[in-house]
């Protein structure tokens, strides 16, 4: 098992990687060059800009029973066909049963978008959040190595 950040605007980082460690999981921080992010004693992967190049690369580093904390819809769905768990910053777990109500919501929000209308964005990260995320995270990781 390991786990596989999607870095780029992960709020979450600095968590994640001290979990990973707290539990001896090889963490594994994905990002394009405009997020170059380097921490001690974790690989970093850095990937050229470009739509979804972080994406795609991920995905295929990762393998069934891997951790992917990300923030895309897309992507989530593409692990959980690997047999990955993907996580959000605020410590949602995606499963099989709530994806493809997520997908659907992101369409319809993109629907709305590109006909001129606006939709309401996230509201303001809080440290609950923070604590909601970590909580949610050491459960999973329990969960898979107990």
């Amino acid at each position: 098992m390991k786990i596989l950040i999607d870095a780029d605007g992960c709020p979450v980082v600095d968590i994640t990687v001290n979990l990973g460690r707290k539990y001896n999981i090889n963490t594994i921080i994905m990002c394009d060059t405009s997020h170059i992010i380097n921490k001690v004693g974790v690989d970093t992967v850095v990937l050229s800009k470009g739509s979804d190049s972080v994406d795609f690369a991920l995905v295929n580093k990762v393998n069934k029973g891997d951790i992917v904390v990300t923030q895309d819809y897309g992507l989530a769905a593409m692990v959980l066909s690997k047999g990955g768990y993907p996580i959000n910053q605020n410590g949602m777990i995606y499963s099989n049963e709530n994806i493809d109500q997520l997908l659907f919501t992101r369409h319809l929000s993109k629907k709305i978008r590109n006909s001129g209308q606006r939709t309401k964005g996230p509201k303001k990260r809080t440290k609950d959040d923070d604590i909601k995320f970590e909580k949610n995270l050491i459960s999973l990781i329990e969960k898979l190595i107990y």
